[in-house]
Protein backbone atom coordinates (compact mmCIF):
# COMPACT_ATOMS: atom_id res chain seq x y z
CA UNK A 1 0.00 0.00 0.00
CA UNK A 2 1.58 3.20 -0.67
CA UNK A 3 2.74 5.53 2.15
CA UNK A 4 1.20 8.71 1.21
CA UNK A 5 -2.19 7.00 1.33
CA UNK A 6 -1.61 5.45 4.70
CA UNK A 7 -0.38 8.80 6.23
CA UNK A 8 -3.67 10.26 5.02
CA UNK A 9 -6.00 6.75 6.26
CA UNK A 10 -3.69 7.71 9.49
CA UNK A 11 -4.91 11.24 9.60
CA UNK A 12 -8.66 10.78 8.67
CA UNK A 13 -8.71 8.06 11.80
CA UNK A 14 -7.02 10.23 14.03
CA UNK A 15 -8.96 13.29 13.14
CA UNK A 16 -12.56 11.11 13.70
CA UNK A 17 -10.93 9.68 16.59
CA UNK A 18 -10.02 13.03 18.23
CA UNK A 19 -14.10 14.10 17.25
CA UNK A 20 -14.94 11.01 19.40
CA UNK A 21 -13.21 11.95 22.05
CA UNK A 22 -14.58 15.58 22.41
CA UNK A 23 -17.98 14.68 22.02
CA UNK A 24 -17.51 11.95 24.80
CA UNK A 25 -16.27 14.80 26.81
CA UNK A 26 -18.86 16.73 26.48
CA UNK A 27 -21.25 14.87 28.38
CA UNK A 28 -23.85 13.30 26.00
CA UNK A 29 -23.16 10.19 24.20
CA UNK A 30 -22.98 10.10 20.50
CA UNK A 31 -23.93 6.78 18.70
CA UNK A 32 -20.36 6.26 17.37
CA UNK A 33 -19.87 7.09 13.54
CA UNK A 34 -20.80 4.28 10.66
CA UNK A 35 -18.22 4.35 7.95
CA UNK A 36 -20.10 4.12 4.54
CA UNK A 37 -17.32 3.89 1.96
CA UNK A 38 -13.64 4.53 1.93
CA UNK A 39 -12.26 5.46 -1.61
CA UNK A 40 -9.51 7.54 -3.52
CA UNK A 41 -9.70 8.74 -6.83
CA UNK A 42 -7.46 11.01 -8.41
CA UNK A 43 -5.03 11.60 -5.61
CA UNK A 44 -7.83 12.65 -3.20
CA UNK A 45 -9.36 9.91 -0.40
CA UNK A 46 -12.63 10.69 0.52
CA UNK A 47 -14.26 8.72 3.88
CA UNK A 48 -18.03 9.12 4.13
CA UNK A 49 -19.43 8.56 7.23
CA UNK A 50 -23.20 7.96 8.90
CA UNK A 51 -23.07 9.70 12.51
CA UNK A 52 -25.18 11.12 15.15
CA UNK A 53 -24.37 14.47 15.82
CA UNK A 54 -24.98 15.93 19.52
CA UNK A 55 -28.36 17.34 18.90
CA UNK A 56 -29.54 14.11 18.00
CA UNK A 57 -29.71 14.75 14.23
CA UNK A 58 -28.15 12.26 11.60
CA UNK A 59 -25.34 13.80 9.22
CA UNK A 60 -23.51 12.37 6.17
CA UNK A 61 -20.10 13.05 6.77
CA UNK A 62 -17.50 13.63 4.22
CA UNK A 63 -13.64 13.96 4.72
CA UNK A 64 -11.98 14.87 1.59
CA UNK A 65 -8.05 14.21 1.19
CA UNK A 66 -5.89 15.75 -0.80
CA UNK A 67 -2.02 15.54 -1.81
CA UNK A 68 -0.16 17.49 0.75
CA UNK A 69 0.28 20.14 -1.08
CA UNK A 70 -3.26 20.02 -2.77
CA UNK A 71 -6.70 22.48 -2.36
CA UNK A 72 -9.63 21.32 -3.22
CA UNK A 73 -12.73 24.15 -4.15
CA UNK A 74 -15.45 25.33 -2.03
CA UNK A 75 -18.56 23.94 -2.03
CA UNK A 76 -20.41 27.31 -3.29
CA UNK A 77 -18.50 27.70 -6.62
CA UNK A 78 -20.62 27.32 -9.88
CA UNK A 79 -20.83 23.60 -11.18
CA UNK A 80 -18.77 23.97 -14.02
CA UNK A 81 -16.30 25.98 -12.03
CA UNK A 82 -15.52 29.50 -12.79
CA UNK A 83 -14.65 30.66 -16.73
CA UNK A 84 -14.28 27.19 -16.33
CA UNK A 85 -11.66 26.26 -13.84
CA UNK A 86 -11.98 24.34 -10.79
CA UNK A 87 -15.10 21.97 -9.68
CA UNK A 88 -16.75 22.44 -6.22
CA UNK A 89 -16.90 20.40 -3.55
CA UNK A 90 -20.03 18.55 -2.79
CA UNK A 91 -21.65 15.55 -0.53
CA UNK A 92 -25.03 15.71 -2.10
CA UNK A 93 -28.20 13.11 -2.43
CA UNK A 94 -28.99 11.55 -5.26
CA UNK A 95 -32.39 12.04 -6.76
CA UNK A 96 -32.75 8.10 -6.35
CA UNK A 97 -31.92 8.28 -2.39
CA UNK A 98 -34.25 7.34 0.32
CA UNK A 99 -32.27 9.55 2.59
CA UNK A 100 -33.70 13.16 2.48
CA UNK A 101 -31.48 16.64 3.24
CA UNK A 102 -32.43 17.70 6.91
CA UNK A 103 -30.57 21.03 5.91
CA UNK A 104 -27.84 22.75 4.61
CA UNK A 105 -24.25 21.00 3.59
CA UNK A 106 -21.77 22.68 5.88
CA UNK A 107 -17.82 22.98 5.29
CA UNK A 108 -15.13 22.55 8.61
CA UNK A 109 -13.10 25.35 7.45
CA UNK A 110 -14.60 28.70 5.41
CA UNK A 111 -13.05 28.73 1.72
CA UNK A 112 -11.16 31.73 0.98
CA UNK A 113 -9.98 34.16 -1.63
CA UNK A 114 -7.44 32.69 -3.77
CA UNK A 115 -3.71 34.84 -4.75
CA UNK A 116 -4.43 33.84 -8.13
CA UNK A 117 -7.28 34.83 -10.68
CA UNK A 118 -10.33 34.85 -10.84
CA UNK A 119 -10.40 35.68 -7.52
CA UNK A 120 -14.32 34.79 -7.35
CA UNK A 121 -12.74 30.85 -7.41
CA UNK A 122 -12.93 30.04 -3.60
CA UNK A 123 -10.14 27.81 -2.40
CA UNK A 124 -10.14 25.93 0.80
CA UNK A 125 -6.78 25.90 2.88
CA UNK A 126 -4.36 22.98 1.57
CA UNK A 127 -5.28 19.78 3.27
CA UNK A 128 -8.48 17.90 4.59
CA UNK A 129 -11.80 19.23 4.03
CA UNK A 130 -14.74 17.82 5.82
CA UNK A 131 -18.43 18.46 4.65
CA UNK A 132 -22.04 17.87 6.75
CA UNK A 133 -25.04 17.26 5.14
CA UNK A 134 -27.70 16.67 7.58
CA UNK A 135 -30.68 13.94 6.64
CA UNK A 136 -33.41 12.32 7.68
CA UNK A 137 -32.71 8.58 7.51
CA UNK A 138 -35.35 5.92 5.96
CA UNK A 139 -38.25 4.50 7.84
CA UNK A 140 -38.19 0.79 7.97
CA UNK A 141 -36.90 -2.13 10.16
CA UNK A 142 -34.11 -2.97 7.30
CA UNK A 143 -30.69 -1.63 6.73
CA UNK A 144 -30.93 -0.30 2.18
CA UNK A 145 -28.69 0.42 0.00
CA UNK A 146 -28.78 4.18 -0.81
CA UNK A 147 -27.04 6.54 -3.02
CA UNK A 148 -25.21 10.11 -2.74
CA UNK A 149 -23.17 11.96 -4.96
CA UNK A 150 -19.59 12.98 -4.87
CA UNK A 151 -18.27 16.15 -6.59
CA UNK A 152 -14.52 17.47 -6.47
CA UNK A 153 -11.45 18.74 -8.00
CA UNK A 154 -7.32 19.34 -6.32
CA UNK A 155 -5.26 20.94 -7.47
CA UNK A 156 -1.61 22.66 -6.51
CA UNK A 157 0.07 25.36 -7.86
CA UNK A 158 1.47 23.25 -10.34
CA UNK A 159 -1.73 22.11 -12.23
CA UNK A 160 -4.99 20.22 -11.16
CA UNK A 161 -5.76 16.56 -11.19
CA UNK A 162 -9.23 15.62 -13.59
CA UNK A 163 -12.43 16.39 -11.48
CA UNK A 164 -14.63 13.66 -9.82
CA UNK A 165 -17.81 14.91 -11.20
CA UNK A 166 -21.21 13.24 -10.16
CA UNK A 167 -19.85 10.23 -8.49
CA UNK A 168 -22.17 8.09 -7.69
CA UNK A 169 -21.39 5.80 -4.33
CA UNK A 170 -24.25 3.57 -3.35
CA UNK A 171 -23.35 3.05 0.59
CA UNK A 172 -26.04 0.87 2.93
CA UNK A 173 -27.45 3.17 5.50
CA UNK A 174 -29.48 1.60 8.87
CA UNK A 175 -33.30 2.71 9.32
CA UNK A 176 -34.25 5.70 11.33
CA UNK A 177 -33.48 5.42 15.38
Amino acid sequence: MDMNFKNKLKFALLIMAMSLLISSCSGEKAAEPILLETFTKNSVTVSIYLETMQDGQDALVAHFVPPEDAHLYSKDIPRNGVDGLGRPTLLELTPNSQMQAAGELSESSPAQIPEFEPKELLIYPVGMVTLTLPVTLPAGSNWVEDEISITFMACTDRGCKPPVENEVITVRIPPQG
